[in-house]
């Protein structure tokens, strides 16, 4: 996200602009995959906003029928919450429609900058620091997670939109996917702690993924065993950091570790390192 809204900001500038992305489709994190002839958030689990130029673009996805509110209410929140938003065709469409028109390579490993007048690196620090010497990026403190997708028989659960299962030793959170795509199916996303994420890495689908599938069952109140699928996220939620951005010459860091870790955190810092390169291109400290 932090990527894919610093180049639409550059290209609505007049800025010439190549993304290079790893993977074969846009979203990084903001990640959504087809199972059954539908998508699964598997990524962030939702979307919130209360940064006004960011309000304003979840509006238009809203216009567009990409996204719409979903619920203000999770199980186990404390205080006042914001309204959760979600996509029909999952979050990375979100993605996606910020990747139309752009130039982006997929597929494509960086192992060295590219030669180019500015290098925007929107990825965790630690990769970054594979790529250049940025002392923000050795700041940064990143923190894994593990996503089960439970798939079951049929629907045998009390209808929620999504839970934060606070002191667990396992589970983290876990959402309805079916109340949040809309359709009801019989489909939950769990999110491990950290802890267990760590414990667990080595291991193979089975124990982490029965481990998961027990930790919902008990905290949901279902007695069926489901179909399991893991996806490892090695650096899924930053510790809050702040500044938007940083600079190291003409090499920028962006992404959700400069704030809350949030979609809107990451879009509003790709987009003021834009901003900023858009500056200085035009100042005499370019």
């Amino acid at each position: 996200m932090a990527g894919l809204a610093c180049a639409r900001e550059l290209v609505d500038a007049g800025v010439p602009v190549r993304v290079l992305e790893r993977s074969g489709e846009p979203g990084g994190r903001l990640a959504s995959i087809k199972r059954d002839g539908r998508m699964v958030d598997v990524g962030a689990a939702y979307v919130t906003a209360d940064d006004p130029a960011f309000h304003g673009r979840l509006q238009t996805w809203r216009i567009d029928g990409l996204a719409h509110p979903w619920t203000d209410t999770f199980q186990g929140q404390h205080g006042t919450a914001p309204m959760r938003w979600s996509a029909p065709g999952g979050l990375r469409s979100l993605a996606a429609d910020l990747a139309r028109e752009l130039q982006i390579g997929y597929r494509t490993e960086v192992t060295e900058l590219p030669e180019a007048e500015a290098v925007v690196l929107a990825m965790p620090g630690p990769e970054a620091l594979r790529l250049a010497d940025i002392p923000a990026a050795r700041e940064q403190v990143w923190s894994p997670v593990v996503t089960a997708i439970l798939t079951y028989a049929e629907r045998t659960w009390r209808p929620f939109a999504g839970a934060f299962v606070n002191d667990h030793p396992v589970l983290a959170t876990v959402c309805d996917d079916g109340d949040r795509r809309g359709d009801l199916a019989p489909v939950l996303v769990a999110h491990s702690t950290p802890a267990f994420a760590a414990g667990h890495e080595g291991d193979d689908e089975g124990p982490a993924g029965m481990l998961l599938a027990e930790a919902v069952g008990e905290a949901i109140g279902i007695g069926g065993k489901p179909e399991v699928e893991l996806i490892r996220w090695r650096y899924a939620a930053p510790r809050p950091g702040h500044g938007g951005f940083a600079r190291h010459g003409n090499v920028y860091l962006a992404g959700d570790a400069f704030g809350r870790p949030r979609v809107q955190t990451a879009w509003l810092s790709g987009r003021a390192a834009a901003r900023d390169l858009i500056q200085r291109r035009q100042s005499t400290d370019w």
